[in-house]
């Protein structure tokens, strides 16, 4: 555990010198490079702490005092660190004594390693040449991108695809990139996307689906399945499908939707799924349902578009999991289709209900994240605050057999 810390300690001191302006030399005023013990562990100063790590993070101090690399700060009167600083004046020895020792990778490499990435990909093709323009700015300043394992991915997917003239879809391009079917929707598509965008000039487009932009370079998703059910009649392709007799309703490729000439919905409501489950579960008589599955990708949100336009005049209701996917799914919803859908089932009633007391999960740190960005949003803040306040979440699953829509 001695030498865990001492690597971190090390590791943590010397990156926060390469990051500097002292590496630079533009420093105006001369600090010392110095980290806090509880980065190191962060109940490092609570009386509940552990001793075991406590006392491990001092001998590892104590080990690298000895050797010249730190020098730290106490309490009075205790062997309490204060503050833990790096001996500025022989970086270089310290990093080869992390290079030998635990395999660090030093800043110097890491510039060399974007310079060979820079000079595979500045000729590959326009936005790879305006890339590698603000990479060389970078390392010219000793500064290293945060994304440095990506860069060579996103670059050689980059490249491919401004110069494809092959009709594909994305798994057949990520197979030729990548030699991987899913190395590309995983790994590097939102950030592939992302710059493409700010080149096309489409980053505020907010009714667009993120890979949509790859349409214009011949890349396409896979055709998607529509799932829906209830009282509604579709008029495709002069021909009159009613969708009332199919008690779990019918499912078709999204690429009939430009067939699709009218949609009748005859209830008074339309309203969409998050999960699989609830979908099938849910089997109002007033209302026509709409499985999601998730963020509505782009033929969900034509087909959605497309209700709307035909019954302006219908409620419209989104019904899902009350976590903090679960109200961001509904908020990209709106946001992406203009329709104001309103919250089914998806409130502090629902967490406060008795009878899924034995449902209700804890909040992870990831969860109260999410949260607090949406309790700045007035639709949601009130059940969010509950949320918060009460360390709670609900999966819609047992909402949806609760209300007992139809059994199986």
């Amino acid at each position: 555990m001695i030498l865990d810390y001492e690597e971190k300690i090390l590791k943590k001191l010397v990156e926060s010198y390469r990051n500097s302006k002292k590496d630079t030399g533009t420093n105006v005023v001369n600090r010392r490079t110095k980290i806090k013990p509880e980065v190191l562990y962060k109940k490092y100063h609570e009386n509940n702490g552990d001793y075991d790590k406590i006392s491990a993070i001092n001998q590892a101090v104590s080990n690298l005092q000895e050797k010249g690399y730190v020098s730290a700060e106490f309490e009075n009167f205790s062997t309490e660190l204060i503050s833990i600083y790096l001996s500025d004046g022989i970086i270089d020895e310290i990093e080869k004594y992390l290079i030998d020792k635990y395999g660090f990778e030093p800043k110097d490499n890491k510039i060399n390693t974007i310079k060979d990435i820079i000079s595979e990909y500045e000729n590959a093709s326009d936005i790879c040449a305006a890339e590698c323009n603000i990479l060389r700015e970078s390392i010219d300043k000793r500064q290293i991108p945060k994304n440095i394992d990506d860069i060579e991915d996103v670059l050689e997917a980059i490249a491919f695809i401004e110069n494809n003239k092959t009709r594909l879809y994305i798994r057949e391009a990520s197979m030729i990139i990548y030699g991987d079917s899913k190395f590309f929707e995983n790994k590097t598509l939102g950030t592939v996307c992302k710059i493409i965008r700010k080149y096309e000039g489409s980053e505020s487009a907010e009714t667009e689906i993120e890979d949509e932009i790859l349409e214009k370079f011949n890349i396409f998703k896979e055709p998607q399945k529509i799932s829906v059910k209830g009282k509604m009649i579709i008029l495709i392709d002069g021909v009159e499908v009613d969708l009332s007799g199919f008690k779990n309703g019918v499912e078709f490729s999204a690429d009939d939707l430009d067939k699709i000439e009218t949609i009748k919905i005859n209830v008074p409501s339309f309203m969409t799924v998050e999960n699989r489950t609830a979908y099938l579960r849910c089997n109002e008589k007033d209302k026509v349902v709409f499985y999601l599955g998730g963020y509505a990708n782009r033929n969900q949100r034509d087909f959605i578009k497309k209700v709307y336009k035909d019954n302006p005049d219908i409620n419209y209701e989104h019904f899902g999991d009350i976590d903090a996917g679960g109200f961001w799914i509904h908020h990209n919803l709106c946001e992406i289709t203009g329709i104001r859908f309103e919250l089914y089932s998806m409130s502090i009633n629902e967490l406060a209900n008795p009878e899924y007391a034995s449902c209700v999960h804890n909040l992870t740190d990831n969860d109260i994240q999410r949260l607090q960005s949406l309790s700045e949003i007035p639709e949601y803040a009130e059940v969010v605050k509950y949320m918060l306040d009460n360390n709670v979440k609900l999966e819609q699953e047992i909402v949806s057999l609760r209300i007992n829509f139809h059994s199986i």
